[in-house]
């Protein structure tokens, strides 16, 4: 009863097909088919994508774990197929010998022994974030059942940095002012900034990372775990995220701010808010007037919304290429040139919201077990009764 929530990818960038493996989903549970073909293409957009977004129209394919909608309680397969498949072909999917800073390019043909950079730039292209992302989206089936709220968008890059503030009552205007934005970012102001950037990089054959953010609303606390360091939520998290193609950072609430500030103007007061915890709140009554920690202490959520920022590289396939070296004769060249975007922050801050889901999905069954809806359920009212007598 109770298996850990995992999931496992399968295929490469320009393979026959993208595959994902969830298992431990809990049975009768009503997987939104809609809802993760819409996350799909939300992936696929973005000021700043290449021509290979439009030949793909990724849509999810279901193969097994469903009966007419619902988990019948074994793994949930997926597939996405590719159009552009051409792994097999040598004339449209050549060698690679040219490898690319900032890549994998040279690590992985170091570590797998060969001149060849093509078998590790498949499996390491971003175009793996598809399945990622299907697999994120069908967890979050579980964060809705519950009424948890996940929202990510675009913060920032370069000098652009938004200030919104991003509130659990203004979710709905945030998420229809973030969809229509080129750049997934909310803020109007600093969306257009951002697209100059992109559209300046873009010019100069450059290319542009950015900052996403995710906070996730309507979390109970108690999530994760205090007592072993793999256990704790916001390691996880981390893992997550940084486990993301050209992520190098990782802040959760606060973040890298803690160390400019002494400890009273970080740690969160702690106070009662009664009315609210008769409304139901999730945070149970005990309220934070600020939320530096990001919903997380201790490695277990406290209630307060998950904050959570990670930092995208800028695409390391340049346009006009990097100094690098030809493999065999360790001559100086340019780097190599595989088709690819400009800025993939949009994207980006796609997969961000759906790996965090994921996590945060992992963590509610975890502490919530059961091997059907009706007993994770039972389990989330019991503790919910219980935790309101502390």
């Amino acid at each position: 009863m109770g298996k850990p929530l995992s999931y496992q990818t399968a295929g490469e960038s320009h393979g026959p097909a993208l595959v994902a493996i969830v298992d431990g989903l809990p049975a009768d549970l009503a997987i939104d088919a809609a809802r993760v073909n819409g996350e799909l293409a939300r992936r696929q957009g973005g000021y700043g994508r290449g021509a290979r977004q439009k030949m793909e129209s990724d849509v999810a394919e279901f193969l097994g774990g469903l009966r007419q909608g619902r988990t019948i309680g074994s793994p949930v397969a997926l597939r996405i197929i590719n159009k552009d498949s051409r792994i097999d072909d040598p004339a449209k999917t050549p060698p690679v010998t040219r490898p690319r800073p900032g890549h994998a390019d040279l690590a992985g043909s170091l570590k797998y022994l060969t001149p060849d950079c093509r078998g590790t730039l498949e499996r390491a292209s971003a175009r793996e974030t598809a399945a990622r992302v299907a697999a994120g989206a069908v967890a979050r089936c579980v964060l809705d059942a519950f009424g948890i709220r996940v929202f990510g968008f675009v913060r920032g890059a370069c000098d652009a940095w938004s200030t919104l503030d991003i509130r659990e009552s203004a979710l709905d205007a945030l998420t229809a002012a973030r969809d229509s934005s080129e750049v997934y970012c909310p803020d109007a102001a600093v969306d257009a900034k951002l697209v100059d950037l992109i559209h300046r990089a873009k010019t100069e054959k450059d290319t542009v990372g950015g900052w996403c953010e995710v906070h996730v609303f309507g979390c109970p606390p108690g999530l994760g775990s205090c007592m072993n360091w793999d256990d704790r939520l916001d390691a996880r998290l981390a893992f997550s995220v940084m486990g993301i193609q050209a992520f190098k950072a990782v802040e959760i609430g606060l973040g890298r701010e803690c160390a400019a500030r002494f400890g009273s103007g970080v740690h969160d007061p702690i106070e009662f808010d009664a009315a609210a915890a008769a409304g139901g709140a999730s945070h149970l009554g005990f309220s934070r007037p600020t939320n530096n920690a990001g919903g997380l202490e201790g490695g277990m959520t406290n209630g307060m919304p998950i904050v959570i920022r990670g930092t995208m590289k800028p695409i390391s396939t340049l346009l006009r290429g990097l100094p690098s070296v030809e493999f065999g004769t360790h001559e100086p060249v340019q780097s190599a040139y595989e088709r690819s975007d400009v800025s993939a922050v949009a994207a980006a801050s796609v997969v961000m919201e759906n790996a965090v889901a994921f996590e945060v999905a992992r963590a509610f069954l975890g502490k919530f077990a059961g091997d059907s809806m009706r007993e994770v359920r039972g389990a989330y009212a019991a503790y919910i009764a219980a935790a309101r007598e502390i």
